[in-house]
């Protein structure tokens, strides 16, 4: 098949998913691209680097922490599915990656389909560390995870989540390191207790839903346990950062700035670093700051020497065929959808996140 024909399939594939209306006056970034500056050497400790997403980003969250698991500690996923789901089932003809993400990854009830299988994933999983793709899955063992599915919530079904669980399950990880949230009567959102956001059950732009709980906190309670009540003043710095030099592929449909959130404490002490992944139509193109300054994570940040990432995917029209912004985790970032990298430490993405920890990592003050 040639390159416009699959790239054809993937465009009519992704028109057939169900849609959701993007906000129409969508709110400025605070800081344009043209005031992003370098990303800053802190020294940070990866050996306590956690994740968390939404959706597309939960996903992410998912992947990014199996790929990289030798690096990461722990992971908080709302509304996201396993590791190297969109592999399944994979029948000839279909672009089988973006037919499954589509279906087995998002509402197998719907589509009259079974839920990814968690014990096939680790087998592919472990096939790959085997083959030096992504590190020893022994590590999952080690690593605490948090699980949340709304019960309103029908873009991700409490199926395709339980299989997270089910799949660190089987790599060995102990009942006690895996929360799993699901009495929630909340849509397909991350959670906040302000007033000026959406409904609870409620499933649309921005997807953040006051619940009466700040998910954020949850999450990074769960995954760290030590923390400090969160800050009512931030004393910290939220910041615009250059993505681009941390990007390898032309094709990775990531933007040119980034964000971080860095305490005071971080620019002289050691800290540790959370990665927050934005889910489909959570860009600043769509809602502006609002993920990165909406969503709790900075306050529990700011008292308890967290930085936090929140690196940027951007809507992309033509090719890679990304129009909602979401995270990459069916291969639309490859050159041969048939034969996507996402799910590897050398996907573009996962790579470039991966180059944005080893920067803050790096000695202070370095280059």
């Amino acid at each position: 098949m040639n390159r416009p024909a699959i790239h054809a399939l993937l465009a009519a594939s992704l028109l057939l998913a169900p849609q959701v209306h993007a906000i129409t006056s969508p709110v400025k970034p605070t800081a344009p691209k043209s005031e992003a500056s370098a990303l800053p050497a802190l020294q940070v400790d990866l050996r306590q680097t956690t994740v968390s997403g939404l959706s597309s980003g939960g996903y992410m969250a998912a992947q990014f922490a199996v790929a990289y698991s030798a690096t990461v500690s722990g992971a908080g996923i709302i509304a996201g599915g396993p590791y190297y789901c969109a592999s399944q089932p994979g029948r000839f003809p279909y672009i089988a990656y973006l037919n499954n993400a589509l279906t087995t990854c998002m509402n197998p009830g719907d589509a009259q389909v079974s839920p990814p299988d968690a014990a096939g994933l680790l087998r592919a999983a472990q096939d790959f560390a085997r083959d030096r793709l992504i590190d020893d899955t022994g590590n999952l063992q080690r690593q605490r995870i948090y699980l949340f599915s709304g019960t309103r919530d029908q873009t991700v079904t409490r199926p395709v989540v339980e299989q997270v669980a089910r799949f660190y399950q089987l790599a060995g990880t102990p009942a006690v390191n895996i929360r799993f949230a699901d009495t929630v009567t909340a849509g397909h959102a991350i959670i906040t207790d302000s007033l000026q956001d959406s409904a609870c059950a409620s499933t649309q732009p921005p997807f953040i839903n006051n619940c009466g709980f700040i998910q954020a906190r949850d999450i990074l309670q769960h995954l760290y346990q030590d923390l400090q009540p969160s800050s009512t003043t931030l004393k910290g710095k939220l910041i615009a950062f250059n993505q681009r030099g941390f990007i390898k592929s032309s094709y990775s449909s990531m933007g040119n700035t980034g964000y971080a959130y860095i305490p005071a404490a971080c620019n002289s002490e050691s800290c540790r670093v959370h990665v927050v992944f934005h889910g489909c139509l959570q860009t600043t193109q769509a809602i502006g700051d609002q993920f990165y300054t909406r969503t709790g994570y900075n306050q529990v940040a700011d008292a308890n020497k967290i930085v936090v990432l929140y690196p940027q995917v951007e809507p992309s029209p033509i090719y890679p065929y990304n129009p909602k912004g979401c995270w990459d985790f069916w291969g639309y970032t490859s050159i041969n959808p048939l034969e996507p990298d996402f799910y590897r430490q050398s996907g573009t993405q996962m790579e470039a996140v991966k180059n944005m920890l080893d920067r803050l990592a790096a000695r202070r003050g370095s280059r």
